[in-house]
């Protein structure tokens, strides 16, 4: 790669690309007539979400699961099972700014996406427009083990051909960055696009 700074760029989704507006939940808690953050509650209980993004179920399990939990405070499965399909329907938005950073990046060197996500990730890239926007995906789901382990890193640098001390690793999570770095990555805490642009800039100069 030459005297490029990194040989390959792995990039977190959820909060750097793509974004959530928790308010769309709140919402749809107002609509069922259930106190805002229930819906939320359920869905990112953390042993849970823990069994969603390492594989351990299913996303359709995993939104399963969510709609059981509701039905208490729903009232009815049917209510619950009304909720989480409404909820099921949001994919978010992508941040242009970051997508069309990353597509200049990966002019230079390759650019993985490495997502603690559900196996429903393969088709919310292809809803967004995004199956050939990366050289490779690494789905946590997939993998059976999720961010901070090491082994996430270790396989996102295996799967575009780089050594981990030469990838740059970004994601919004601070433990996330954290053990990347302990891992030999070098690591990019995400706040805000210029940020990111500043950052990289030495791969584009």
């Amino acid at each position: 790669m030459g005297d490029l700074p990194f040989d390959a760029v792995l990039c977190d989704f959820d909060g750097v690309l793509r974004l959530w507006d928790f308010g769309d939940m709140a919402a749809l808690d107002r609509a069922a007539g259930v106190p805002e953050g229930t819906l939320a509650a359920a869905a990112f209980a953390p042993d849970l979400l823990s069994a969603a993004v390492t594989g351990a179920i299913s996303d359709a399990q995993w939104r399963a699961q969510v709609a059981s939990d509701l039905a208490g405070p729903c009232g009815s499965a049917d209510r619950a099972r009304e909720l989480v399909g409404n909820w099921s329907v949001l994919t978010g938005r992508l941040d242009r700014d970051v997508l069309g950073l990353l597509a200049e990046v990966r002019t230079r060197v390759p650019v993985a996406l490495v997502s603690n996500a559900t196996t429903r990730l393969e088709d919310d890239l292809a809803a967004l427009g995004l199956t050939n926007a990366f050289d490779a995906v690494v789905n946590t789901a997939r993998l059976g083990f999720a961010k901070p382990d090491p082994r996430v890193f270790e396989a996102a640098a295996r799967r575009v051909g780089a050594a981990s001390r030469r990838c740059l690793f970004i994601d919004d999570t601070l433990g996330h960055v954290t053990a990347a770095r302990a891992a030999g990555l070098t690591g990019h805490h995400y706040r805000r696009a210029d940020e990111l642009r500043s950052f990289t800039a030495p791969l584009l100069a």
